[in-house]
């Protein structure tokens, strides 16, 4: 029988090998063959952190939302193990853990924190037993694996359910199923949006959760925001919007530069300036907020760790591609892109952009999904528009339903060469819209022409 120790050493070295090669693998296959060597490794490194962990799940924002509470944290002098580069299925944060073990009980770091992706927030939970959850939305993306949301709201709602009473819960408000997950639970921490200037004129063709799950009566919408996401109640048993303890109000939107809002928590109300653009960002900030005043973090440090806080990759990241400035904007799915499209539409000048549709299987094989993202909101905006991935031809289409005229859409498929031509036809400034794993090959081009490091340095 190998002891704890031999096993660490044999995925390290698994993760060396990986990261000599330069291959991407080396953010989750080390803990992929932990986990193999020792089925409990999450557990048992996770035990180790003395400030304990805490989960983030949702469909959009994860890793945003991870980044600003590693900012805040690391502002309140806390050591993280987090799995920055993104990987938050059970290999990536069992990689996490062993990139920060030393021998049979020691650890780099005091605190966990881990994104997780939706389908394996019970699993994880489970093993890491974390002192808070934050689970901050969801929406309909890739219907082919994960199914309905009320799947995944059925599991969580498992979840919930056998925490132990002392594990704090952070939820959004705003979001129904999300909102219903805490109502049988006492000392919820609840956030949401309070601003009516900043509410949609109608509920959006993409909004997703728009039934009462206690009675199933359509809910009647105060104020939408984005998706589902709002202010609501059911006429029929009452049930509405929990009140949030922590909200955003007069929000200010400056294009895909920043934002601005009051923020408003039990602790007193401030100011804050953030360096991420849109008003999805205003609820990543407001969730990372939460998350961090369960953890016991104060309102100064918080505060300066979300003005701090600047884009994770491919969310809103800036790169210089010669004489180029290149914003890469990851869109998966209706309500994500709809937040993108609605910020891009913020900025005065005609725009050039990059949009790559791929429909490998961590896209989702169902590329429906861009039918029901509102491009038309985009269409007076454009100056050029180069469409490339796996289904260049289709997002082509779609693009010239939504209105854009045939001379501003150029369609080449391959990543290199579109990238080449987006460049070209850009005045200075190129907006690039890619799927997840059109995310991945953009900055592996990218990275290969010597603009940005790999994706996983970066994080590291």
């Amino acid at each position: 029988m190998l002891s704890l120790s031999i096993k660490l050493r044999i995925a390290q070295a698994v993760g060396a090998l990986v990261r000599a090669t330069r291959r991407g693998g080396g953010t989750s296959l080390p803990g992929k063959v932990l986990l193999r060597l020792e089925p409990q490794a999450i557990n048992e490194l996770s035990g180790r952190l003395s400030q304990g962990s805490a989960v983030i799940s949702a469909t959009n924002g994860k890793t945003t939302t991870a980044t600003i509470t590693a900012k805040i944290l690391g502002r309140a002098g806390r050591t993280l193990v987090h799995n920055r580069a993104g990987a938050n299925m059970a290999g990536g944060i069992a990689s996490a853990l062993l990139a920060a073990s030393h021998g049979e009980r020691e650890i780099a770091g005091d605190t966990g924190l881990f994104e997780v992706d939706e389908f394996w927030l019970d699993t994880v939970t489970a093993q890491a037993r974390p002192r808070a959850i934050l689970l901050a939305n969801l929406f309909r993306d890739q219907l082919d694996r994960y199914g309905e949301l009320e799947t995944i709201a059925d599991r969580w709602s498992h979840v919930v359910a056998g925490l132990p009473a002392d594990t704090a819960l952070v939820l959004n408000a705003d979001d129904p199923l999300i909102a219903d997950l805490g109502r049988e639970r006492l000392g919820v921490t609840y956030y949401g949006i309070d601003d009516d200037a900043l509410a949609l004129p109608e509920m959006q063709h993409a909004s997703d959760s728009k039934h009462c799950r206690n009675c199933g009566h359509a809910y009647v919408y105060d104020a939408v925001y984005m998706g589902h996401l709002g202010h609501y109640h059911c006429p029929e048993c009452g049930r509405r919007r929990p009140e949030p303890g922590v909200r955003a109000e007069q929000i200010s939107l400056h294009g895909t530069s920043s934002a601005a809002f009051t923020l408003v928590t039990p602790g007193g109300a401030r100011t804050v300036s953030l360096k991420l653009p849109g008003l999805y960002n205003i609820y990543n900030a407001l969730a990372a907020t939460s998350l961090c005043l369960a953890l016991g973090i104060g309102l100064d440090d918080i505060v300066a760790g979300l003005e701090a806080a600047t884009a994770a990759f491919g969310r809103a990241e800036m790169i210089a591609v010669g004489d180029t400035s290149l914003q890469i904007l990851l869109i998966k799915n209706p309500a994500g892109a709809n937040e993108i499209l609605r910020t891009l539409a913020l900025e005065s000048d005609r725009l050039d952009v990059l949009a790559i549709l791929n429909d490998n299987i961590a896209d989702g094989r169902d590329v429906s999904w861009v039918w029901d993202a509102d491009f038309e909101l985009l269409t007076p905006h454009l100056r050029s528009v180069t469409c490339a991935g796996t289904r260049a031809a289709e997002l082509a289409v779609r693009l010239k339903y939504a209105g854009v005229p045939e001379d501003a859409l150029t369609v080449v498929p391959d990543l290199a060469q579109a990238l080449d031509s987006a460049v070209a036809a850009a005045n200075g400034q190129l907006f690039a819209l890619p799927t997840y794993t059109a995310l991945l090959a953009l900055r592996d081009e990218l990275s290969s022409r010597g603009y940005v490091g790999q994706y996983w340095e970066a994080a590291a």
